[in-house]
């Protein structure tokens, strides 16, 4: 299937490891010039100058912390300046399993405000300053990286990902006119570096090993396998495309059937 991304160009925030970089690998595969963006100038530059030498289509490594609205308005300007336009937005910069302690005794409100501020809140920020350039083109595409955590009560730092929920559909709404749609991805078990650390801490914590814990999780999914980070990057380079245009405003698990819900 032709996606229709040949010269669109495309932000990721996040970019420079884990998911954020398969997501750039693959719009980058697809002819987009991609724009990755993170605090690490370090895994930019050489996740910029891999794919870059892959794909034979431009990556371009910009710092920026979602922190800070001023960053963020910096970092799309000079996207823009550089390529011109702006048609894709995925918003991934995050901490892989947030920051704030999970039992209610132990969990800090600044660390709770800071995993809120990063990952909603800095979401929010590069949506809205993607957004007059879209407007501008009359085309967009904006695509959240939640996850499944927003979906159950097992933890606390799951407020953020239903948050981004309810950001994504009210989004949808507002920006649907001017032909710009909004969704977010549930990520269910992928294989990063930082789900590595997750097996290490649940293995402490249940007295297993690392292996044990990862084998747990191939057990409760239906597909009975972890995902790979492409496998993010495929369903978003479909949401990014012109043949995605009437799905927007959605919240869509890939999570290889993990999520045992019904949702309608």
């Amino acid at each position: 299937m032709d996606l229709e991304l040949q010269g669109r160009v495309a932000i990721v925030t996040g970019g420079g490891m884990g998911i954020g970089k398969e997501v750039a690998r693959f719009l980058s595969q697809e002819g987009c010039k991609v724009v990755i963006c993170a605090r690490r100038m370090e895994f930019l530059q050489q996740a910029a100058e891999e794919i870059t030498a892959e794909t034979g289509n431009e990556v371009l490594p910009l710092y920026c912390d979602t922190n800070q609205m001023s960053a963020v308005s910096d970092m799309v300007e000079a996207a823009h300046k550089h390529f011109g336009r702006i048609d894709i937005l995925v918003n991934g910069a995050a901490a892989p399993s947030g920051v704030v302690r999970n039992d209610i005794e132990h969990a800090g409100d600044d660390e709770l405000l800071s995993d809120l501020n990063t990952k909603v809140i800095g979401y929010f920020r590069c949506a809205k300053a993607v957004t007059p350039h879209m407007k501008a083109g009359g085309f967009g595409r904006i695509i959240n990286i939640g996850g499944l955590t927003g979906r159950g009560s097992k933890v606390l730092s799951g407020m953020r990902n239903l948050a981004i929920a309810h950001m994504t559909k009210t989004l949808s709404d507002q920006l649907g006119p001017s032909g710009i749609t909004v969704n977010l991805i549930h990520p269910g078990v992928v294989d990063t570096p930082h789900i590595q650390e997750l097996y290490e801490r649940e293995g402490v914590k249940q007295g297993k090993t690392p292996e044990q814990v990862e084998q747990g999780y191939i057990d409760a999914t239906p597909i009975r396998r972890t995902l790979a980070p492409i496998e993010m990057g495929w369903l978003i380079g479909f949401l990014a495309s012109p043949k995605a245009g009437a799905v927007t405003g959605e919240s869509i698990g890939i999570d290889g059937g993990l999520t045992r819900g019904i949702f309608i």
